[in-house]
């Protein structure tokens, strides 16, 4: 088994993430979830099935919601916009820490409950290998919305970059960002902070070695 030879390692050279002592205790806590029940494949694959999107523990969730309303407190925030399928039970949880704001979906197909006007675009999907249209009904993305981005993982930002052309194409305020684990080593997360966005990722992971398991935390 690759896990009995997952070690946490961090990068002592980057700038540590400013956050109270109890939120930091449940960044720790969702590394050292990655590091005991994560496994590294080949082709910078993070499987986290077993507590993250498969499996679902909802009190993690929970914890990742307290840490992301610390985060982003200050800042209006009425709706929750994720793309399915992992993002929607992390999404729906965090929500009850931002006044229980409604949580939408992208949807990856169109589909016969699918009517009416749509912002819709596409994006190109890291796991699949694929292309897939993201859509949002009219009806549930508005000119005036203030929207939290809510996703499990963050590797090159494709699909979070979709989601955003639809807030702007809706004429909505993106005013965060939350990840679960974003790739750090693939660029995403911080090509979107520079572009100016408040990119808030509870572990980022450096790097990983599917030969060893090994697993490196930025800190």
């Amino acid at each position: 088994m690759l896990n009995s030879y997952i070690r946490l390692a961090v990068c002592h050279h980057l700038m540590p993430l400013s956050r109270p002592t109890r939120l930091r205790g449940f960044m720790k806590e969702l590394e050292e979830r990655i590091a005991q029940q994560g496994t590294v494949k080949p082709g910078n694959v993070l499987k986290v099935d077993a507590f993250l999107n498969h499996q679902c523990d909802v009190e993690l969730f929970d914890h990742m919601g307290a840490a992301w309303a610390e985060h982003f407190k200050g800042k209006t925030i009425d709706k929750i916009l994720t793309i399915e399928a992992s993002g929607i039970g992390i999404a729906c949880v965090v929500a009850r820490h931002f006044g229980n704001a409604p949580v939408v979906f992208a949807k990856k197909a169109q589909s016969i409950n699918l009517d009416g006007d749509q912002y819709t675009t596409t994006v190109y999907s890291f796991t699949k290998q694929k292309e897939f249209p993201v859509i949002v009904s009219k009806r549930y993305l508005n000119e005036g919305d203030h929207v939290l981005l809510i996703d499990d993982f963050l590797a090159n930002g494709k699909a979070l970059k979709g989601l955003i052309e639809l807030c702007h194409e809706a004429g909505a305020t993106v005013e965060g960002i939350g990840i679960a684990v974003e790739k750090g080593f693939q660029g995403g997360g911080d090509q979107l902070r520079e572009e100016g966005y408040d990119v808030d990722s509870l572990a980022i992971v450096e790097s990983m070695d599917p030969e060893n398991g090994t697993i490196e935390f930025r800190s």
